[in-house]
């Protein structure tokens, strides 16, 4: 082939990719328009006895996955946002593209079908979540039990400073929508089963399950019936540390166990509501006693369940920074059971003794009161006697030397400032004090001091920084006439605390 013959194909050839190119780009600019002009008529078309949602299947609360390029097609009202909102969606709506772009994607990318957070089975809707949970703590004197902070092991026992990494507080759960139920006026039915994996472990990195939810609940606007494991209804808030424990025995009691639980909503006026709450409970929390102290005592539940109530105003007229003011009370009593299989070395006159049944109680206050729209305070604070099972008394219900409950009084404080919608920052401080007439050996008092920072990265990341001091203070009374001396520390421990955390939520 000749330069001429090769010059002549070359422009024939360019020639007709030209007239493509303006062919493809003519029909595709008619093809938007006329695609606009059917989503226009679709969403005028559409009413709320005919509507898309009904067409394919959805209930008109939730918003239609029907979404092209354009602008028009894409509308939703704010009524379908909310409820969007409100059902937990995770449908993240296109952005508004150029022309260029909307024709550049539809050539060659299959239109995304919207995410779902959840879904359905039958009659009962599915919703998994969970939260991915690290953290880093650096203890200038080692804690107990170590991989997180209770209290700070006495300077004649330890001393040395500790660093971990830990992600067992990671958990993964699902809520349960169920169908409702026609009786007095009608519940809404519901479940929940979450897990975490601080059980028991053979090494760090092969931690096991531990339960922390399950169970179901029927609710309406007026009232709320639970049966399974959540957290107590005594003394319901938790302060906003990144400390794992959140205070636990040194301010702060309440855990989770098996109850059953009935709720009441009353309303006392256009912007005032009373909650009245009240349950049977399990009693699960051991000792958490060590040396001498837990030689020969064995726990074992009593023959009554724990009661536990709660009373709780709120006002709505007085509201800021997303927080309502609320003030409770609250309390508890039952029965824990010991075995005590031997007598005690620092008391000669005790023996063994079987089925032993120690009255626990506490009384309670827990109140939020938001200041401005960025600066709010919470606490709460507690007495009562036997409190291990709700992790108070420094973690002391019973003294084994006496096989006496141990009476405690404490509480927390925290103050709140928003600095941002990303950042936060909280200053707080607690104390639990037993009664040192109440023991010969063991923890006096447990107290905290920390301030913290946490940044949102958006509504699933969060990191935070926290800096605490943490004392622990400890007596041996068995020199006292009577006992026999037994060795046990009676230095405090003492610690600074440096903790990290990062929290993805899914």
């Amino acid at each position: 082939m000749n330069r001429k013959e090769f010059a002549e194909k070359r422009c024939d050839c360019l020639f007709r990719t030209h007239v493509t190119v303006v062919l493809i780009v003519v029909g595709m600019l008619i093809g938007r328009d006329a695609q606009g002009d059917f989503g226009n008529a679709l969403m005028e078309t559409a009413s709320p006895d005919h509507s898309p949602f009904g067409e394919l299947g959805l209930s008109e609360r939730e918003p239609s996955p029907i979404c092209t390029e354009t602008a028009a097609f894409c509308e939703f009202d704010a009524a379908n946002l909310e409820s969007f909102d409100t059902i937990g969606d995770d449908i993240t709506l296109p952005e508004p593209q150029s022309i260029d772009e909307q024709v550049q994607l539809a050539s060659f990318v299959v239109e995304p079908k919207p995410k779902r957070s959840h879904f359905s089975v039958g009659a009962f809707e599915f919703r998994p979540y969970g939260t991915v949970w690290s953290d880093m703590t650096y203890a200038s004197s080692r804690t107990v039990p170590g991989r997180f902070t209770l209290w700070i092991d006495s300077e004649e026992t330890q001393g040395e400073s500790a660093f971990e990494l830990d992600a067992r507080r990671s958990r993964i759960g699902l809520d349960v929508i169920g169908p409702s139920i026609d009786v007095w006026g009608g519940f809404e039915s519901a479940a929940k089963f979450e897990v975490d994996f601080l059980g028991n472990f053979t090494t760090d990195n092969q931690p096991d399950v531990r339960l922390r939810h399950v169970y179901w609940e029927a609710r309406n606007e007026n009232a709320r019936l639970l049966i399974g494991q959540t957290w107590d209804v005594v003394s319901p808030l938790l302060p906003n540390t990144v400390s794992f424990p959140v205070l636990w025995t040194a301010g702060n009691i309440g855990f989770r166990r098996n109850q059953l639980r009935l709720e009441r909503y009353l309303s006392l006026g256009e912007s005032t509501s009373l909650t009245i709450q009240a349950a049977l409970a399990q009693n699960v929390i051991q000792d958490f006693a060590s040396g001498s102290s837990a030689v020969g005592v064995n726990r074992e539940t009593g023959n009554w369940p724990m009661i536990q109530a709660r009373a709780a105003i709120a006002c709505t007229e007085v509201q800021a920074g997303g927080k309502t003011l609320a003030i409770g009370t609250s309390g508890h009593i039952g029965d824990t059971g010991f075995d005590f299989t031997q007598g005690h070395a620092a008391n000669p006159a005790l023996g063994p003794e079987d089925d032993v049944r120690i009255r626990t109680w506490s009384a309670n206050v827990d109140a939020v009161l938001p200041l401005t729209q960025r600066l709010s305070c919470q606490g709460e604070f507690f007495m009562g006697s036997n409190l291990s099972n709700l992790l108070g008394g420094a973690g002391q219900g019973v003294c084994p030397c006496l096989r006496v409950p141990i009476r405690s009084v404490g509480g927390w404080c925290e103050v709140e400032y928003r600095c941002s919608n990303k950042v936060r920052t909280h200053v707080g401080c607690s104390i639990d004090d037993p009664n040192d007439k109440d023991s010969l050996i063991g923890r006096t008092k447990n107290q905290a001091i920390y301030a913290n920072l946490f940044y949102d990265f958006n509504k699933n990341l969060t990191t935070g920084v926290e800096v605490s001091h943490r004392r622990t203070e400890y007596h041996n009374r068995t020199n006292e006439p009577g006992y026999t001396y037994v060795d046990s520390p009676t230095e405090p421990g003492e610690a600074i605390l440096i903790e990290g955390t990062l929290r993805y939520r899914f």
